[in-house]
């Protein structure tokens, strides 16, 4: 028999339950389906698990480095990961079965746990459920990429995912991947006492940013010990005695480096494959995400993709904002675009990367006369007194218009002093508000108007 509703929401990550909600107060009997944990991959897997373990290993690093602030610890700094991952599994429990709870509390929502699949673009059956809807709304995420490397299918290999489920510190972790996640796990397990190598196919580490900010991340990693190996293109990999051997060139020597674990860390792929996106008729790309427009619907008329699926964001807070413009076009009538908003991300390692706008490529590449503010993070106030004076502000801003077109942080609290950047940004209006702006001191963003009151022409 089939069951009726106004909206079915397959998914509780980020965007989900959010919606779910909302619908269902504004008077939409809801349907929402989780088939494995409820909050997606943020709350179990990804945000949430990995940063509460990087506090584990900064409060490692920072006992460790405690005699240079005039701080004595008797005795050598022990590292228990078993307790490590039980304070991670307790921060975790109470967002999913917050998450949960938020969800079979709300009136007019069902929860439904299984796998869902369309049987047609009005239809998913969920087991022995058959649920219809004039409005369904995909929120499953995605997963992390397993790549095609010779060998792998022979040994044991972790994942951002599976690592959630280490209790114990590998003797040398070997990170197949330079960019954000691998580099976190990088740094986190250099801090707990691991080896750590970080092997990536290109010529540097998160390519996606500007030289410098690469180079100077690749800097701040090596001076904890984490060895890099850049343009592996000869990867393959086989069991060994010692665990895991990788071949990372075919000329370049070494040649091979062997560790006691390999974690992959090259990207995540969505969770379309098993949807019956077909039977539906719902278009993904080569790359199977999810093809959405301006306002997030799918080429099938009521069915929207919201989230890691869309490929149109890849973070919790895009997805977070996938909800609200779906939620604004429905049930606000208020025209919400995703070209309305723009990057900003950030790199969690310490201290973090965060960014906002175009890298400075892209602001050369655009014709526009740009301007720069330069600032080296030790000549801000709260990083000397922290004694974490590593890395530097730049903020980009059209000469014409005195927009700010984009900002790199790469220093302590980088990821909280970017968001005066992004709230002027977003409001469009010109650097100038920054720059006139009275700043509490110390801290870390009082620099950035005094940079941006020294502009000068990007070189």
């Amino acid at each position: 028999m089939t069951e009726y509703f106004d909206a079915i929401v397959i998914g509780t990550g980020q965007a989900g339950p959010a919606l779910a909600v909302r619908l269902a107060g504004s008077g939409h009997k809801t349907a929402i389906i989780e088939r494995k944990r409820f909050g997606g991959t943020c709350v179990n897997v990804g945000c949430i698990p990995t940063k509460t373990l990087i506090a584990s290993a900064r409060a490692a690093w920072v006992a460790r480095n405690a005699a240079a602030y005039g701080v004595a610890i008797d005795g050598t700094v022990r590292i228990e990961m078993s307790k490590v991952k039980a304070r991670k599994d307790q921060v975790v429990a109470q967002s999913t079965n917050g998450v949960e709870s938020w969800l079979r509390g709300t009136p007019n929502v069902t929860v439904i746990e299984g796998h869902a699949s369309f049987e047609s673009s009005r239809v998913v059956r969920v087991g022995d459920r058959q649920l219809t809807a004039p409005r369904i709304f995909i929120n499953t995420g995605g997963r992390p990429t397993v790549p095609a490397i010779e060998g792998l299918a022979e040994i044991d290999y972790l994942t951002s995912s599976s690592m959630m489920e280490v209790d114990f510190l590998p003797e040398h972790l070997i990170v197949i991947g330079g960019s954000y996640i691998g580099l976190e796990f990088a740094q986190m397990y250099r801090r707990f006492g691991s080896r750590v190598t970080v092997v990536e196919m290109t010529p540097r580490l998160i390519a996606r940013e500007d030289e410098e900010v690469s180079h100077a991340v690749k800097q701040i990693l090596e001076g904890e010990g984490i060895g890099v190996r850049l343009n592996a293109q000869c990867l393959a990999v086989e069991k060994r005695a010692e665990g895991v051997a990788v071949h990372v060139s075919c000329e370049e020597e070494p040649r091979t480096i062997v560790g006691s674990h390999l974690l992959l860390a090259v990207g995540r792929v969505p969770n379309t494959d098993d949807l019956g996106l077909d039977r539906a008729g719902v278009a993904t790309d080569a790359r199977g995400f999810i093809i959405v427009d301006d306002h997030l619907a799918t080429n099938v008329s009521g069915i929207w993709a919201l989230g890691d699926v869309n490929g149109r964001g890849a973070f919790t807070h895009t997805s977070f904002n996938d909800y609200e413009i779906v939620a604004a076009n429905l049930l606000d009538d208020d025209t919400r675009r995703v070209s309305d908003r723009f990057a900003v991300y950030a790199l969690f390692t310490d201290p973090p990367l965060a960014r906002a706008g175009m890298t400075e490529r892209e602001a050369r590449a655009s014709g526009r006369p740009v301007l720069v503010g330069r600032r080296a993070m030790a000549r801000v106030g709260r990083a000397r007194e922290r004694g974490e004076t590593q890395g530097f502000m730049h903020v980009l801003v059209d000469g014409e218009t005195q927009k700010i077109l984009g900002a790199a942080l790469l220093g302590i609290e980088a990821d909280e002093a970017i968001h005066c950047i992004v709230d002027v940004m977003s409001a469009g209006a010109p650097y100038t508000a920054i720059r006139r702006a009275v700043h509490i001191h110390p801290t870390v963003s009082e620099l950035i108007p005094t940079l941006l009151g020294e502009l000068s022409p990007l070189s």
